[in-house]
């Protein structure tokens, strides 16, 4: 039983790792970010599709509910872009480092969607990580369009993580995710047919290693990290599948540094921003997950 929770651990740190190799195989493709996050939903689309069939799940839902996943796929489309258009006008550091504000928008989103009250120490972490951002923002003013970048993506990025934990009331986290890349899917398709009058005609003309990344991208690090943090997430407790996902952007920045050097290598106030703003997200988890210890004994009582 406890090799078990032993291996559960393991899985789920490794797809942690995997959530920070992302960046890295968003810097090594070289195609840009529509496209490269149009090819990404479609192969996981497709791939999600084949585990459906072959698992004989039943994916029906309502009109209403198809319509709220389409909304929800637009968000997550714009995420990816804006996220790896993040990397691609600064590097894997500042893209990181500004996904880890989503926690602050988070604490901002929540209240709204579940209609619960702000949390007021989250108030004060939320000022601090806007703090490191400032610091950040300082010391890599040449990164700014990354930064802004960067932070629309957070922000997109709790946005659906908000709306997603909504939906797992009453959907399987598979159904979600598949519909919701079909929606990212056209509506991608639809944006570079109205901006480039139609699909550019080298829009399928992937190099070998850009399909391979891609491939990557599209199986492990999304149709396999959805399905298997499903899994892990029936073994241990949602709280520190939560936290220990905020350690993304810690294996994402040392894998840039080791991959990267040249271009990864940041000022030392960037270096002060980021811990700032990484440590307030993991303090963040860390007080939650305590509080969720301590209603749980009181309830128990």
């Amino acid at each position: 039983m406890q090799n078990d929770k032993f291996k559960n651990y393991l899985h789920l740190h490794l797809l942690v790792f995997i959530a920070g190799f992302t960046a890295i195989l968003g810097e090594l493709i070289s195609i840009e970010a529509v496209s490269l996050v149009w090819f990404r939903m479609l192969m996981a689309t497709i791939l999600m599709g084949l585990y459906i069939v072959f698992s004989k799940i039943n994916i029906r839902v309502t009109k209403q509910t198809l319509l709220k996943f389409a909304i929800a796929g637009v968000i997550i489309a714009l995420h990816w872009i804006t996220f790896f258009g993040s990397i691609k006008a600064a590097n894997i550091s500042i893209a990181l480092s500004m996904f880890s504000t989503g926690a602050f928008f988070a604490s901002i989103i929540e209240p709204i969607i579940y209609k619960r009250k702000i949390i007021p120490y989250e108030i004060i972490f939320g000022i601090i990580v806007i703090i490191g951002v400032f610091i950040i923002t300082q010391s890599e003013i040449h990164y700014l369009y990354g930064i802004i970048l960067g932070i629309v993506s957070a922000f997109l990025s709790s946005l659906f993580s908000v709306l997603n934990g909504k939906f797992l009331q009453t959907h399987t986290a598979t159904v979600i995710s598949f519909y919701e890349f079909i929606w990212g899917v056209i509506f991608i398709t639809l944006f570079i047919g109205v901006m480039n009058s139609g699909v550019p005609e080298n829009f399928f003309s992937l190099s070998i290693s850009d399909f391979s990344y891609l491939f990557i991208l599209a199986s492990i690090c999304t149709a396999y990290a959805f399905i298997a943090s499903v899994h892990v997430m029936k073994h241990i407790s949602p709280y520190t599948v939560v936290l220990t996902y905020n350690l993304e952007p810690i294996y994402g920045i040392i894998l840039a540094l080791i991959i990267f050097p040249e271009k990864e290598q940041m000022s030392t106030s960037f270096y002060v921003g980021a811990f700032i703003v990484i440590g307030v997200v993991l303090m963040n988890g860390i007080i939650k997950n305590i509080n969720k210890m301590k209603n749980k004994k009181l309830m128990a009582n």
